[in-house]
């Protein structure tokens, strides 16, 4: 990993130097240190815009990873928390994907609406749904908020299953995210097809409704991990 210091010079370099070779740096770790497999790839030709694509996470690279893997079909905008953007290591990783910032754990109108203007303008949208890495690898609990962007654009979920990014760049156990090392890992990523949400009962409460949709997509995830990935959706 870049250190700190490495990590502010680049940051300080004009935007399209910093870019290309922000790019640069990151692919050559990907590919020097990451044995990948790729499953269902071609699920996504399936799926109609706007599509939102849904994944566990696990580590700082995922965005990395995903993005070398899924150019060959699409090119999506990453909701990525906005307090990735104050730290110079993690601020060249937005540098590379196409992001959106959100505040977490809020309302945050601005990026709501960047998000479902993006979709209905036919871009590709990918959440975490979890809203930040398992320290543990296994899944933890899925927040909500990507139910209401794809209610608002009308968009189709597709669900990823990602494991072995936990190995390739493992959580730092101090959270200094300049002290995380890359590491040889084999990686394997499964691509689902699109999410069939169950429908309404009659009289049934909206909030009810919304967490047997959300146990549905967090479970469309699981069923593509490794059965220790799976946490508390097992």
């Amino acid at each position: 990993m870049l250190s700190p210091i490495a990590a502010k010079i680049i940051n300080m370099l004009p935007e399209s130097f910093l870019v290309k070779m922000a790019r640069r740096i990151s692919n050559g770790y990907i590919d020097k240190y990451a044995n990948i497999t790729v499953r269902g790839l071609e699920n996504i030709d399936n799926v109609k815009k706007p599509r939102i694509f849904v994944c566990n996470h696990l580590s700082n690279s995922d965005g990395l990873v995903l993005n070398k893997i899924l150019k060959e079909k699409s090119d999506p905008y990453f909701i990525a928390g906005i307090k990735l953007s104050n730290d110079p290591i993690t601020n060249i990783g937005t540098k590379i994907v196409k992001n959106i910032a959100i505040k977490p754990n809020s309302a945050d109108k601005e990026a709501i609406t960047k998000v479902v203007k993006a979709l209905k303008s036919g871009e590709d949208i990918l959440i975490f749904p979890e809203g930040t890495r398992s320290r543990t690898g296994a899944m933890i609990e899925g927040k909500k908020g990507i139910l209401l962007f794809a209610r608002m654009a009308k968009a189709e979920i597709i669900p990823i299953g990602m494991s072995g990014t936990d190995k390739l760049l493992p959580i730092s156990t101090d959270g200094n995210m300049g002290a995380e090392k890359w590491q040889r890992a084999d990686v394997t990523i499964n691509i689902g097809d699109k999410i069939q949400f169950p429908k309404r009962e009659k009289d049934e409460d909206k909030h009810e409704y919304e967490d047997r949709c959300m146990d549905t997509l967090m479970r469309s995830i699981a069923r593509l991990l490794p059965e220790h990935y799976r946490g508390v959706y097992k």
